[in-house]
Parts: C-alpha cells; sequence; structure tokens
C-alpha cells in the first residue's frame, strides 16, 4: 500500500495540469484560514468539483498539493489508504504541510474520523469533494459537525459560460449574444456541455440525467421504486406550482400508489442532490408559508427542455429557471395575493425587500401584458420596495407607472449586470 500511494504521489507532481478554465468559485480563499476546518466541496455531478481543486492547486503550487482520486481503481475503498497517506508523506517530506485534496470521498467508510484527527492533529489543511448529500450537513456524523465549510459549486454562470466560449462582451454584436443566450438557455451551464459540439450535447447530457437517477438516487437512498421517482421528477418538471400533496394525487392517478409522506421524502432526496431547488411564497405568517404551494426550479435547463411536455419548453419558462440558477438563492420567494396575481421572484434580506424581478418572454414593449407589470406594482405597494424589473428577451427600456418605475431588462444583461446591488 505505501508504495503504491507513493507512486499516486509521484505521479501527481510530475504529471502536468489540464487547461483549466476561470471560475467564480475560488478555494484559494480557503488556503490561508485560521481555523482548523474541513473544506467540502460539494454540489450536482459533473459541475466542476474535481477542477475547483485543481485549479486551487494550480494557484498554490501542485508540489504544495497531494490529490488522490478516491475512484481510482488501483485504490481499495478502505480508511487504511488514507492513513497509510500521512504515514507516506512523513517519510517522504518529514514534517511539511500539504494541501489535501481529496476526490470523491464519500467512497471511503468512515473518512469522517480520519478528516477529523487530520485537521485537530497535523499540519495539512484539507480539501474533500463528494456526493452533494453524503457531504450535507445532516448526513455529516456528529465527529465533524462544526469542523467543516461548505463550499458549493454549480453549473456555469453566464458570465462564466461566456469566459468558456472565448466571448468579449465589449465587442461582441448583439445578435451572437443573442444566439449564445438561446445555447444557454437551452443546454445549460456544465462545463463539459459547453465545450463540445452541440450534435454532442443531448447524448452528453442524457447520460448525466440517467446517472444521477441511477447513482445519486436509486442506489444512494436504495429505492424500490425507481419509476415511482422517475414519474415524480415528470411531475415536477411539468408544474410551475407544487405542493406534496398535489403530487401524491397525480401519482395516484397514473396508478402508483404514494402517499404524502413518501413524495416528502423523496422531494428531499432530490433537493439534497441540489437537482431541484423550491422556493416557498413569501408571507408573513408562518402557518401560511408551509402550507402554500412551492415553485421548483432545477439544476441545469436541460432537464426541463429534455424531459418535460411542449407546455413547458416555452421559452418564459426556461429564462425564469435560469435567472433563478443565477440569483443568489438563499433569501428567494415568490409573491402571490389572494387573487391570485403573482411575481416571480421577491429577493429578501432579513426584514427587508431587495427587489423584485418578473421574467416574460417578450421582444417589445407592445408585447408587455398589463398583468406582468401590475401584478409588479401591486407587490411593490404590499411590500415597500421601489426596485423593480421585467426580464425580456430582448427588450430594454424603463416604464414609468405612476410614481414607481419598471426596468425592463434583456435576459442577457439582467445575467451579466449586477443590477441588484
Amino acid at each position: 500500500m505505501k508504495q503504491l500511494l507513493e507512486n499516486i504521489i509521484k505521479e501527481w507532481w510530475a504529471r502536468p495540469l489540464p487547461t483549466i478554465l476561470p471560475r467564480e468559485v475560488n478555494l484559494l480563499d480557503y488556503a490561508d484560514l485560521k481555523v482548523r476546518k474541513v473544506i467540502t466541496i460539494t454540489g450536482f455531478r459533473r459541475s466542476g468539483k474535481t477542477f475547483s481543486l485543481l485549479d486551487f492547486a494550480q494557484k498554490v503550487g501542485k508540489e504544495n498539493c497531494v490529490y488522490l482520486n478516491l475512484e481510482d481503481e488501483r485504490l481499495p475503498k478502505e480508511v487504511r489508504v488514507l492513513t497509510t497517506l500521512l504515514d507516506v508523506l512523513t517519510e517522504l517530506s518529514g514534517s511539511k504541510g500539504y494541501f489535501l485534496l481529496m476526490d470523491e470521498i464519500q467512497n471511503i467508510p468512515d473518512w469522517e474520523t480520519w478528516a477529523r484527527r487530520v485537521v485537530e492533529t497535523t499540519s495539512h489543511k484539507l480539501f474533500v469533494t463528494g456526493i452533494s448529500s453524503k457531504l450535507s450537513s445532516s448526513e455529516l456524523p456528529t465527529q465533524l459537525r462544526g469542523r467543516f465549510l461548505t463550499v458549493l459549486v454549480k453549473p456555469l454562470s453566464f458570465k462564466e459560460f461566456l469566459t468558456f466560449k472565448n466571448v468579449d462582451i465589449k465587442i461582441t454584436p448583439k445578435s451572437l449574444l443573442l444566439n449564445l443566450t438561446r445555447e444557454y438557455l437551452t443546454y445549460g451551464g456544465f462545463p463539459e456541455i459547453v465545450l463540445v459540439d452541440e450534435g454532442k450535447k443531448p447524448l452528453i447530457l442524457d447520460e448525466y440525467y440517467q446517472t444521477f437517477l441511477t447513482r445519486d438516487i436509486v442506489e444512494r437512498h436504495s429505492l424500490r421504486n425507481r419509476e415511482m421517482m422517475k414519474s415524480l421528477i415528470l411531475l415536477l418538471l411539468n408544474s410551475s406550482h407544487y405542493t406534496a400533496s398535489k403530487l401524491a394525487n397525480s401519482l395516484k392517478g397514473i396508478g402508483l400508489k404514494c402517499g404524502k409522506s413518501t413524495v416528502t421524502r423523496y422531494l428531499n432526496f432530490l433537493e439534497g442532490s441540489f437537482f431541484l431547488k423550491s422556493i416557498k411564497l413569501h408571507t408573513p405568517s408562518i402557518k401560511n408559508r408551509l402550507k402554500a404551494e412551492r415553485k421548483p426550479y432545477f439544476i441545469d435547463n436541460y432537464f426541463i427542455f429534455r424531459y418535460s411536455n411542449e407546455f413547458s419548453k416555452n421559452r418564459g419558462r426556461l429564462m425564469e429557471n435560469i435567472v433563478y440558477s443565477n440569483l443568489d438563492q438563499q433569501h428567494v420567494y415568490y409573491w402571490k395575493d389572494y387573487r391570485n396575481h403573482e411575481v416571480d421572484f421577491i429577493l429578501r434580506e432579513e426584514e427587508r425587500t431587495l427587489a423584485l424581478v418578473q421574467v416574460s418572454f417578450v421582444s417589445g414593449g407592445e408585447e408587455i401584458s398589463e398583468r406582468e407589470t401590475s401584478n409588479l406594482i401591486k407587490a411593490a405597494n404590499q411590500v415597500k420596495t421601489d426596485k423593480l424589473f421585467l426580464v425580456t428577451w430582448d427588450f430594454e427600456r424603463e416604464l414609468k407607472l405612476g410614481k414607481l418605475k419598471v426596468r425592463c431588462i434583456p435576459l442577457y444583461k439582467f445575467l451579466l449586470d449586477e443590477y441588484l446591488n
């Protein structure tokens, strides 16, 4: 075992790093932490967790890092691999502290006890990646509670997407930016997908979906009814709002016996994997917020485009999902009054409303319905904000409505600029 690990370490030091394109996630921020923490890098599969480690190694110097891919078939899936690693490093370099970059750590049983020992008793700093659900705060055992910091890696933002495409927005014509926005809207932002030919994108993305469903959901949670989970996902992809009770009734309607508690458990699995994120109704009543319908959003637009029906493939739905994906998602709700007037997003910070955002696939002022703007005004008067946005396909103007103004912004500009700051 020692010789194998020594060979793998020396291979790592000798092998050049692949081409690494810059991301907004910067692990360098965690290199000099004074507190002893395990840095856990999590997120949906294929979002770029491994490359975030390699980018970090490039920035701090590969010679200061030790990287192990714990899916390497040469390594047994046993904690002694990790224990022996520390012994090998001591023999190679004495007391020198390294950045230990452990990729797919969930493959090693009882890794958490080893991780705690590393951060508490050695000079090494530990960065780990793994399946999102296994690195969540609810899944980590008590020995790591309070001893880790989580870094979330998501698919590419639109800014990152353009960087991967080598596009300089200052000199790129609007027509090309709209074409790129259309591609981003359809195929999303998984790094590998952005860089491959369009003809290959659907095949690779379909493989992502099947692997996610099989490994991260069915096998991970030992589900006996794969078809029920598949049907639940399809219902969500075709729903603008949902409750667990309504989903359970819909499943029963197609012959799948399923109770509300089972649906709730399955929804938690989907959220834990980062495939699904749901936002709640903004209301001062906690009871009403818990009872109200939620709005589903998904990790990548392609899953909506590919696995939903024609109704859900409309560009307005795809635009709304991509806007949500590019928002700070910690304090995002939707607004609706008792007459069902609705605004897509209300952004909150503590007790204050930062902005209201409505999304609509329109290309001209004459296409904007009174409903879109009147809902914004109704919501603004209730939550006390004057920062109102209507995200359009390519229409830009400021509309004055009484004492309030609605700023109409093309989608690509909204995704590129910090309008909400």
